[in-house]
């Protein structure tokens, strides 16, 4: 346990007023036992089950307060004679009393009428019958007991929902769903839509695109009412969605009617959500790959024309001398002498490849691609998206679809002349000459097929930056429903949990006070500096020589040789194995379908079975061939019925607690509030829509972002594609995780770090600690105007001042997309899409990089002058790039790859992933410390630098490969955890 502070036990465990008069009539044990159960029963609101209950600290502190020594509480028996007489004193005293049967069935019906329709989590609803049976002054019952009442509360609270929801399913609508599940062999059609609609998207195609049309179409044709979940919680109906996902239709068809439709209105609800979000990145990546394969088509062609003309001036000058002086001889008389014919035609080929000719080719071909291939898929999507703009400046591209969606048909080549075409930002000037032309008549059109590329790519711009949003949507939903709806009315909460000010003017104070402290810093230790030179030069005013490296330690070595002489070489599934019994993680683990009848030792092992199997990419075909007596389907059910990616995360989470709690301060130091951040590129299959190739990696894939804390322990881990935003992905990572760790730093590498992350890190609370690989070429901002004069000796590397006007201007509306980080209105990505670049114009966003580009002068000046700051930058980096090596030992599985195309595969292979190598660290940190503590290993951390090099992230004393031998009874010989 943690040492309690001094606050924590005048408020929680001093005796006052009538309880020093109860107390006072006891004698020895007695007297310390009935004073330590009467401030337990105080604060708790139950008795404790036994002596460990009661921190040490708390009873030398009681024991001090009535005049006995604190180990009288070794002779008091909790459940003994004198303790059952001690519990009704108590309860005499303070007004409560025992949970009878009349009050058990009130706490059911309490929890059913105003808990267990909103709320489903066990462990929170038995939050809430402890809180409601303090208030009714109740004993609570003995914890089987308790967990019966929240059992029953929830069984009938979640009927009562059925019997909302369905009751609003009625007549042909529900006909229409069950027609869905319909006995396959009599409805053929139903039976193949619904397996169509829980289907994932393939990759980015046309073909593609028509199938997700008409899945969304399916889906709309059942005609669910819109405000079907309108008072239903989001993750209840989650929850339904992903009980009707695994669940066969002969499954569902023998649940009760009301339990059928609500299942599959939750599915069709979530599902239309869904692919309307896949649609809309469809129409992301469709015009992307229209304008890419453009390039590549035309640069390809005009390459094997290009032969690189050199001296054109000089040429040129020759040219036009001979020209000026020919008169009327002729062309080849005069020029080619001096510019043979080969050498000119060889100027025009290079003038195409990079002057405006080569991008009005290319436009050509995009054009002519979009016409005969894509041009079918896009204009459908027209009649299935409703596409909204809360900027009256962007109605343009909303008139633009709709002129377009009314001559979608015909061969017209220009729009009717009667029509009002809307000019919007998409007709640039490289399109202008394709869009308007003159018709035979003399008179100026618009090229419809042309009008309607120019407005598919400013649509893609406009929709990246959610400017224009999607009706029925959910990450590309209305962006005003991504910020926190409570928050004019609990504005002062809010701010106080970013620790912010409310006045504009304070915070912006306080900044420009950091920012002057910061720059006299540096200036002043820019002469002891011999690792910095600021002074003007063409490659960047800044020149930073590397950090030195550090001594190497020299007992590391010796001690993963005496664990492994100590355990042997241990096989993977047994560290997992060890890492669940110790640390339970598994217990809370309750089944997706809510059909759970497996017996509890079953169920473990192969769950176990199914992470190992998702974890090192062997599939659980390979891990059903191993020693354990569970075939492939049984562990398929298992992890079908209970693994989600949802409940893998939560496992992850429970490992990660577990190893916070066992690490020993003496050998890894005090809690760390420090994480580095950094992804991996894994190769996956291809045919889904979030695989890309990208040049930096050199094929096709997706990376696994990792958060990462300093002693090795994993708080974060995440999906995302080639082309997404790191910076999101790192906030993700240090708001979201949800162990126990508080993040107040976070290490990142240049892709991880941003003018935008600064400023929304600062707002967020916590440090964003960069290793920026052109550090050269950055700025350091002035805090005011006028001050021109200081810092001279930063004079090459400073520029102008920040503009705190437009700080000042939206800083409230900058706390609250903040606050919707923070509290979860949406996902991270969604509200940093806000602030991109296609949305430079908007005041929040121009806020926004005024105020990150602050916080960068600031971390540049510390990071300049400070070798520490550095040295403490690299060793984070280090960290995660150990464990980005460790990926490919523990993932060894199908070379690596993610050969799963489905969404929730990739996803869960991620989550267990982070559950086989967080169990790795979980391990290794006792087997160090076991190996510290044994007197016949000897010293193994000697010098200073091996506690600083010492982590429980290595693998050379573990076996991953070979036959899958799972013995549950089998353990490792560790004294810790």
């Amino acid at each position: 346990m943690r040492e309690l502070d001094q606050d924590e036990l005048i408020d929680r465990w001093t005796l006052v007023g009538d309880e020093l008069g109860l107390v006072a009539t006891k004698r020895g044990p007695a007297k310390i036992g009935f004073a330590l159960m009467l401030r337990f029963y105080t604060e708790k609101g139950r008795f404790p089950r036994g002596r460990s209950e009661i921190h040490d600290d708390a009873v030398e502190y009681v024991a001090r307060q009535i005049g006995v020594e604190g180990t009288e509480i070794a002779f008091y028996d909790f459940t003994g004679r004198t303790s059952k007489a001690h519990r009704a004193q108590i309860r005499q005293a303070l007004g409560f009393r025992e949970c009878s049967v009349a009050d058990a069935e009130a706490l059911t019906g309490w929890l059913v009428d105003n808990i267990a329709q909103a709320q489903r989590g066990i462990d929170a609803v038995r939050d809430h019958v402890l809180a409601r049976c303090r208030v009714e002054k109740i004993e609570p019952p003995t914890g089987g007991r308790v967990d019966r009442i929240v059992r029953s509360a929830l069984s009938l609270g979640e009927e009562r929902l059925f019997e909302r929801v369905s009751s609003r399913l009625k007549g042909e609508v529900a006909d229409r769903m069950f027609a869905l599940i319909s006995d396959a062999e009599a409805e053929e059609d139903g039976s193949a839509v619904f397996a169509a609609i829980r289907s994932d998207p393939g990759t980015v195609s046309l073909n593609t695109m028509l199938a997700e049309i008409a899945k969304l179409e399916a889906v709309r044709a059942v005609g669910l009412p819109a405000d079907v979940f309108a008072d239903i919680s989001p993750k209840i109906v989650a929850a339904w969605r992903a009980r009707a996902s695994v669940e066969s239709p002969s499954h569902l068809r023998r649940h009760a009617p009301q339990v059928v439709l609500t299942l599959l209105a939750a599915l069709l609800h979530c599902r239309s959500r869904e692919l309307t979000d896949t649609l809309v990145e469809l129409l992301i990546a469709t015009v992307h790959r229209i304008n890419a394969r453009a390039e590549v088509r035309v640069t390809n062609q005009l390459i094997k024309e290009f032969k690189r003309v050199t001296g054109k001036e000089n040429l040129l000058f020759r040219v036009a001398e001979a020209t000026v002086e020919a008169g009327d001889k002729l062309v080849r008389d005069t020029v080619f002498p001096v510019a043979p014919q080969a050498v000119l035609r060889d100027l025009v080929a290079e003038f195409k490849t990079s002057g405006p000719t080569h991008q009005r080719t290319v436009k050509a071909t995009l054009k002519g691609s979009y016409t005969n291939h894509y041009r079918a898929g896009l204009i459908k999507l027209l009649s299935v998206l409703e596409f909204r703009s809360n900027n009256t400046a962007h109605r343009p591209v909303l008139d633009a679809l709709e002129l377009i969606g009314r001559h979608a048909s015909g061969a017209l080549r220009y729009f009717p002349i009667e029509e009002t075409i809307p000019a919007h930002r998409g007709v640039s000037a490289d399109w202008r000459e394709l869009v308007y032309q003159t018709d035979k008549h003399g008179k100026q059109r618009v090229v419809r097929m042309v009008y309607e590329v120019c407005t598919f790519q400013a649509l893609r711009d406009q929709l990246r930056c959610k400017e224009i949003w999607v009706v029925g949507a959910d990450r590309w939903r209305n962006p005003a429903e991504d910020l926190p709806a409570d928050f004019e009315e609990r504005r002062v909460e809010h701010y106080e949990a970013l620790r912010k000010p409310l006045d504009a003017t304070a915070f912006i104070t306080a900044m420009q006070a950091e920012m002057r402290a910061e720059l006299d810093a540096l200036h002043t230790a820019l002469p002891k500096c011999d690792w910095l030179e600021i002074k003007d030069r063409k490659s960047g005013a800044i020149k930073l020589t590397p950090v030195p490296k550090q001594p190497e330690p020299t007992n590391l070595r010796k001690m993963k040789r005496a664990i492994r002489t100590r355990w042997g070489q241990v096989p993977l599934i047994d560290i997992v194995k060890e890492t669940v019994l110790r640390t339970g993680c598994l217990k809370s683990l309750t089944s997706v379908a809510d059909r759970g009848v497996m017996p509890e030792d079953v169920l473990a092992e192969r769950l176990l079975l199914g992470l190992y199997a998702y974890g090192t990419n062997s599939g659980i075909r390979s891990v059903a061939g191993g020693g354990h007596g569970h075939s492939e389907e049984d562990i398929r059910y298992v992890r079908r019925r209970y693994l989600t990616p949802e409940a893998a995360h939560r496992i992850a989470i429970e490992i990660a607690n577990a190893t916070f709690r066992v690490r020993r301060a003496s050998v890894w130091g005090e809690g760390s509030t420090a994480v580095a951040s950094d992804s991996t590129h894994f190769r996956s299959w291809d045919q889904n829509i979030f695989t890309e190739w990208h040049s930096r990696y050199g094929g096709r894939g997706v990376l696994i972002y990792w958060s990462v804390e300093k002693g090795s322990v994993v708080i974060h881990s995440q999906r995302i594609n080639c082309s997404a935003s790191e910076v999101h992905a790192m906030i993700e990572g240090a708001v979201r995780h949800g162990t126990e760790m508080r993040v107040e730093s976070n290490y990142v590498d240049s892709h991880g770090q941003s003018e935008i992350g600064f400023g929304i890190t600062k707002l967020l609370g916590f440090d964003l600690l960069p290793r920026i690989k052109r550090i050269n070429k950055c700025k350091l901002y002035r805090p005011a105007a006028g001050e021109s004069g200081l810092w001279p000796g930063l004079g090459p590397v400073m520029t102008r001042p920040i503009r705190w006007e437009l700080i000042a201007e939206q800083y409230d509306q900058m706390v609250k997309y903040a606050t919707a980080i923070r509290t979860g209105t949406a996902s991270t990505e969604a509200i940093l899409r806000r602030f991109m670049k296609a949305n430079a114009t908007h005041p929040t966003y121009q806020a926004m990089i005024e105020l990150g580009r602050a916080q960068k002068t600031i971390f540049l000046c510390r990071y300049l002058r400070s070798r520490e700051l550095q040295r403490e930058i690299e060793e984070g980096l280090n960290v995660i790039e150990s464990w980005n090596r460790a990926n490919s030992v523990i993932y060894y599985g199908k070379t690596g790859e993610l050969s799963s195309n489905r969404a929730d595969e990739q996803q869960l292979s991620v989550q267990c992933l982070r559950i086989v190598q967080a169990s790795l660290v979980y391990v290794n940190t006792l087997m160090i410390q076991d190996l510290i503590d044994d007197p016949d290993t000897g010293e193994v951390l000697v010098t200073a630098a091996d506690k600083r090099g010492v982590t429980p992230l290595f693998w050379e004393h573990v076996l991953p490969y070979g036959e899958v031998k799972l013995n549950m009874t089998n353990r490792l010989t560790l004294s810790g955890g």
